[in-house]
């Protein structure tokens, strides 16, 4: 990239990764309430000059590897997970175009009646239209979570970041913080530090492809009145990941 990554203080553009199972607010399905508010932060930040692409995960609705783990043929399952992320990415859609946001969606499975295919330089120039892209259907192969997905999409449209949202978790911590009373967040990190330690708040395929890459990622919590937003300006929030 010959540009600055930063304009005005903020990222130009990014690729945002939000938690399946938020969208849900712990529940099965979609709680129309939570994805209006997170459309709302969205549609605030686009709306400055933003360039933003989203990746969502499906967990809301199902998980790949949980059902394989009850006797499902692994690679069926994850296409069941892949659809399940689509129909998060049409509910934000909607939302997003409720309050005046251009939006589109494309998919790795081809669904032409829903959304666009996914083409990496139909989805730059989307952006550079300033509407907001949203990917579905994961990377459309199976054994590839939703954070892979999203650090591959953001390395093909070029994003300056992957802002690598989570449920439960405000950033990358030595240990489970869940399990671990004595766990402490970090600030920042490398790629190769976190691999080497097993942290494991992101999918490892993700890291190393950011990693390589030199992509920087910010890990945060989804939980807390602006963060997406905060997030997408590049204010300091959760753990900063570099590659050192």
């Amino acid at each position: 990239m010959t540009e600055s990554p930063i304009a005005g203080g903020s990222y130009r553009r990014v690729l945002l990764k939000l938690s399946g199972e938020v969208f849900g607010n712990g529940q099965l399905g979609v709680d129309p309430d939570v994805v209006a508010q997170l459309a709302a932060q969205i549609a605030g930040v686009s709306k400055e000059g933003i360039q933003i692409a989203i990746v969502i995960g499906g967990g809301n609705f199902l998980r790949g590897a949980e059902l394989s783990q009850r006797g499902m043929d692994r690679g069926r399952a994850d296409y069941m997970g892949m659809l399940g992320t689509v129909l998060n990415c049409l509910a934000l859609q909607d939302f997003l175009e409720k309050q005046g946001i251009d939006t589109r969606v494309q998919t790795a499975i081809t669904m032409g009646q829903v959304a666009e295919p996914y083409i990496p330089r139909k989805a730059i120039r989307h952006l550079e239209k300033g509407r907001v892209v949203i990917f579905g259907a994961g990377l459309g192969a199976p054994y590839f979570s939703t954070d892979t997905a999203a650090a591959q999409r953001a390395l093909e449209i070029k994003a300056h970041a992957v802002l690598m949202s989570k449920n439960g978790v405000d950033g990358v911590y030595t240990a489970d913080p869940r399990k671990d009373p004595t766990a402490s967040k970090l600030d920042e990190v490398t790629y190769s530090d976190a691999l080497t330690r097993q942290l494991k708040v992101v999918d490892a395929t993700a890291f190393s492809l950011c990693m390589d890459n030199k992509l920087p990622m910010v890990v945060f919590g989804m939980e807390g009145e602006g963060n997406v937003a905060a997030a997408v300006r590049g204010e300091r929030i959760g753990t900063l990941v570099t590659a050192g």
